[in-house]
């Protein structure tokens, strides 16, 4: 079937005209993706008997898409571009082994004045191409080492004018350029694979890259467009030659550090600082305090200087995303993280707070040189300033995870005092809970409990952004009303609804004003690790409560779980604590989460070899015979207390004892009978005192008698279990105890071995055992 489709597809486009091949583009190339089997095996592996129809068919492809690349209309070329990504990515390394004249016809697209989407879809495509070869040296040698150059430069021609100085050439970004993004993606993509073909091009991109992300009020750049300059500016140390991309890397992060130092002496400059740094190499700019805030020079980076309060946090926040791009991307050396440096700079940044007013300045000291609107344009700007930093730490914490132990209650400080003075910004509030969250994922077993309670006022801040914000109708117009009755003079309507409705006071409806998902999601998440993370104990009774109230109202379920597997621990003088299983249980039934908290079913670990299902008949046949034979207690010490206590035995019982333990016999029930008979006789006769070197009392101690039971309740002609050994006669064993006596130091005391009954009875015992 794809040996037919793909000769359809050859057919058609082939036939067709070429004004007409765009409304089919989509139709071919999607048929082409369903030949990827037979367009990507080897040629001396194809089956079937059409091995050089299919050669053939392949090849008819190729040279069509190749003349199409070079056709004089639109159409023409831009069915060629789609085709040729469609077809990389159906034969892979098949396709790619002849693809190099189609490459040179891609390239040569971005220098003609194509639609736009024509040339952003064959850059598209060339980025893919290249980076299908990678894994493929031998592809690399034949098509990217001699075209990827071509490509970079044609896109950085696209984007950028390229200007002769007296120190080497640098590119001048094209404002408001389409192609901005989609070119800085490609290089992007790129760089990591193939550093050494970009090493050239290096100063190009930096001057680049620095005109955008140094954009100013006249030269405006998208945020999306900033964002991926940001990563491709940190990307740029790749370049470096092998044995100092290490030391590339550490250049860039100082350079980064003291740049924002250098832009926070302008921006701050109306407050008195009372932030010292650490780092000798910090120092602080000389300011004018009569020009405007500003910078004109060029700073360590190569970004063009600013002006204005505005343009000095924009830069601020640039060179802090730059340094958190920095230390996340993965390293190609072993580099030292400055986290000292960066923790001195977000201390500084986050030591100037917004005062909750002028007479209460929060440790904040006015610069006196400065104007006050000066002063208010910070206030305003500041938030910006303390979320990049929150932000940065937030990286540095993700990307150390518990190295950041040590500087954990650092950055706790930092995000309280922030929280502190600006809670009223969502933006500040969502960096704040994303922060914490990511500490407590860490180290939220480890806080201490000056640490937890630090942040219980951002906690309860988390309850209040998770709900969603409810008004009264019934209220509002009550409060609407009441103020009219005051302006007036006391007459005022009543409102009726509440007369017709006297229940809706007690309704609520949900404001119709914006909401804010991010900082929800923030929130919650917050939330959750707190739950899961923190201990239970550290947690103060009425925090605890009111995150449990919170999680039930908005029905979250991973906070549900992480409350009950955490519940709140017992302590004294107070009830014991609440679950939100049930509240779990009724919003989340159908979960299989739920399901195996609520009843576990894990079945029981079988450990004793007799109750294995598995167990081998032998070993059954052995349980059974065990569990024939009968029980006793203690059987050493009824034998020795019976051996020192039986004045005679019959010689008919000591033969019938004698018999061996394993060995089965059958008897007759009128001879068990009188064998369990002269036993009853002999224990009622013994006395059964017992030694103990501990108590003084003797103690008697009871003598099975199996002989008996298996009389009573074995049927008859039935195999038994025979009595143990005889003992050794009375006499000897008495001998025995005697020399054991002269042997030892010790008094034993004396054994009784009378018969505790009296004469008469002994000898009517004797008759009845004779009769018997």
């Amino acid at each position: 079937m794809a040996s037919t489709t793909l000769r359809a597809v050859t057919h058609r486009l082939t036939t067709t005209r070429v004004d007409q091949l765009p409304s089919i583009t989509a139709f071919l190339a999607t048929s082409l993706s369903d030949c990827s089997d037979l367009l990507s095996a080897p040629q001396g592996q194809k089956a079937g008997k059409g091995d050089s129809d299919h050669a053939v068919q392949i090849h008819k492809l190729k040279t069509r898409l190749a003349s199409l690349l070079q056709d004089r209309t639109v159409e023409g070329r831009w069915t060629a571009v789609v085709l040729a990504k469609a077809t990389v990515e159906a034969g892979q390394w098949e396709i790619l082994r002849g693809y190099e004249p189609i490459v040179r016809g891609l390239i040569g697209i971005l220098a003609k004045p194509d639609p736009l989407s024509t040339r952003k879809m064959c850059i598209i495509t060339l980025t893919r191409i290249f980076h299908l070869t990678y894994q493929y040296p031998t592809l690399v040698r034949e098509i990217t080492t001699p075209h990827l150059p071509g490509f970079v430069t044609a896109v950085l021609n696209l984007v950028s004018t390229l200007v002769k100085t007296a120190s080497g050439s640098v590119r001048k970004s094209k404002p408001n350029n389409p192609f901005t993004e989609l070119a800085l993606h490609a290089i992007l993509e790129l760089i990591p694979r193939h550093p050494t073909i970009f090493r050239p091009f290096g100063t190009q991109l930096s001057s680049l890259l620095a005109e955008i992300l140094s954009s100013s009020a006249h030269v405006f750049f998208p945020e999306s467009v900033q964002e991926v300059a940001v990563q491709v500016f940190a990307s740029l140390y790749r370049c470096a030659p092998k044995d100092k991309s290490g030391a590339e890397w550490i250049d860039r992060c100082k350079s980064t550090v003291l740049s924002a130092h250098r832009a926070a002496d302008h921006v701050f400059r109306a407050v008195s600082e009372q932030w010292e740094s650490v780092d000798p190499s910090v120092v602080h700019t000389k300011q004018h305090y009569s020009d405007e805030a500003g910078d004109s020079s060029t700073d360590a980076l190569g970004f063009q200087g600013w002006s204005g309060i505005h343009s000095g946090v924009n830069r601020l926040i640039t060179l802090l995303r730059v340094l958190s791009e920095i230390i996340s991307i993965p390293a190609a050396a072993t580099v030292p993280i400055p986290l000292g440096s960066i923790l001195d700079l977000t201390s500084r940044l986050a030591s100037v707070t917004v005062p909750s007013s002028e007479a209460n300045q929060s440790g904040v000291q006015f610069n006196s040189q400065i104007s006050r609107d000066e002063r208010e344009i910070l206030w305003a700007e500041l938030p910006r300033i303390h979320v990049a930093c929150m932000n940065l730490l937030k990286d540095v914490v993700c990307l150390l995870e518990s190295s950041t132990a040590s500087i954990s209650q650092n950055i706790v400080d930092q995000v309280t005092w922030i929280f502190k003075s600006e809670r009223y910004s969502r933006d500040v509030r969502t960096a704040s809970y994303k922060l914490l969250s990511s500490v407590v994922r860490v180290n939220g077993p480890a806080m201490a409990k000056q640490t937890v309670a630090s942040t219980m006022g951002i906690i309860r801040s988390s309850c209040n952004d998770v709900l969603p914000e409810y008004e009264d109708q019934n209220a509002s117009g009550k409060s609407q009303s009441d103020s009219k009755s005051k302006n007036k003079g006391g007459t005022g309507t009543a409102n009726a609804d509440s007369f017709l409705d006297p229940e809706l006071r007690k309704k609520q409806q949900l404001k119709a004003g914006p909401q804010f998902p991010h900082l929800q999601a923030a929130a919650s998440a917050f939330l959750r690790d707190v739950l899961a993370s923190i201990s239970p104990q550290l947690l103060s009774p009425s925090v605890r409560a009111e995150v449990d109230r919170t999680i039930i109202l908005t029905s979250d379920k991973k906070a549900m779980l992480a409350s009950v597997l955490n519940p709140i621990p017992a302590a004294k003088g107070r009830g014991a604590g609440s679950s939100l299983i049930p509240f779990l249980v009724r919003d989340y039934s159908d979960e299989m989460a739920v399901e195996a908290l609520v009843r576990p079913r894990m079945p029981v670990i079988m450990t004793a070899p007799e109750l294995d299902a598995y167990v081998e008949m032998e070993e059954d046949e052995e349980a059974e015979e065990i569990a024939d034979q009968p029980v006793l207690a203690n059987p050493q010490a009824s034998t020795f207390m019976t051996e020192m206590a039986m004045p005679t035995r019959a010689p008919t019982t000591e033969a019938s004892v004698a018999t061996s333990v394993q060995k089965r016999t059958y008897f007759e029930e009128t001879a068990a009978g009188v064998q369990s008979s002269t036993l009853e006789q002999q224990s009622a006769q013994i006395k059964k005192p017992r030694i103990d070197a501990q108590e003084d009392t003797p103690a008697s101690v009871p003598v099975f008698q199996p002989s008996k039971i298996a009389a009573t309740m074995v049927p008859k002609q039935v195999p038994a279990v025979s009595q143990p050994a005889a003992p050794q006669p009375v006499s000897e064993a008495v001998d025995v105890v005697t020399l054991s006596v002269d042997d030892s130091d010790d008094e034993l005391p004396a054994l009784n071995i009378d018969p505790d009954t009296d004469d008469e009875d002994e000898d009517d015992d004797e008759d009845m055992a004779i009769d018997g």
